[in-house]
């Protein structure tokens, strides 16, 4: 009888050991199977402050002189602004800029000799920051009439801007966060399982560009100033556990 025992025993123990090596094996497999998606959530929306910069110099020989015309400008130019409307709050004046320009003396084989003054270019910024986006848009239009007064103004494109990107930021993350677990339920769903809780999440990025254009999304996050009409966008990555 003790020859008996002894190989039954062994073969008891070796079934419970591969018995809990499964379930074990088993429980680690569920305990790690994940399901990953990437939601996404999209707005459009019109931007509510525009920014239009324009700048204008004067060049002559004396100092002096070229400063005193450029204020004359300025006082121009802040007294046609105030007459579209412009408040003295919207607008701001940089400090005066001051080259020293000089030409280039050349010989009979054009080798510089030297070079010569040819007077003191004086420059100047004024920007105009409003949220009446139309007045300042068609100020930038209208800004020849400047010109034709005889101030040497060069106007750029309006840049535009929206003053609630932090409340659009989270209204979009939560609609990102509600599309992954849309994906990630339908996916549980056919393949016969539940969906557990979030194991992790990280957030794409945020990038806004211009509506119907062609304008790429860049890996930093694209962040659109020329367009009046803009699209918001923002990925969410989440991990989900699988019961």
């Amino acid at each position: 009888m003790k020859n008996y025992v002894s190989p039954i025993a062994i073969a008891i123990a070796i079934i419970a050991g591969v018995l809990l090596l499964a379930n074990a094996y088993k429980y680690k497999y569920k305990a790690t199977e994940t399901i990953t998606v990437t939601g996404l959530a999209e707005k459009d929306f019109v931007s509510d402050q525009i920014v239009w910069t324009g700048n204008y110099s004067r060049k002559t020989m004396d100092l002096k002189s070229a400063y005193s015309q450029l204020k004359e400008d300025e006082s121009k130019i802040r007294n046609y602004l105030k007459g579209k409307g412009v408040t003295d709050a919207e607008m701001v004046f940089s400090a005066v800029s001051i080259d020293k320009e000089f030409s280039s003396r050349y010989d009979e084989n054009g080798r510089i000799t030297g070079s010569e003054f040819t007077g003191y270019n004086l420059k100047q910024d004024v920007t105009v920051e409003s949220k009446d986006i139309e007045k300042v848009e068609k100020i930038s239009r209208e800004i020849t009439e400047l010109i034709e007064s005889g101030i040497e103004f060069n106007s750029s494109s309006p840049s535009y801007y929206y003053t609630k990107l932090s409340e659009l930021k989270i209204d979009l993350l939560a609609k990102a966060s509600a599309d992954a677990k849309q994906r990630a339920e339908t996916i549980a769903k056919n393949s016969g399982s539940r969906l557990g809780n979030i194991k992790k999440a990280t957030m794409g990025v945020f990038q806004i560009t211009g509506q119907n254009s062609n304008e790429d999304y860049s890996y930093g996050g694209a962040f659109n100033t020329s367009s009046k009409n803009k699209t918001a966008s923002i990925t969410i990555r989440i991990d989900y556990a699988v019961k």
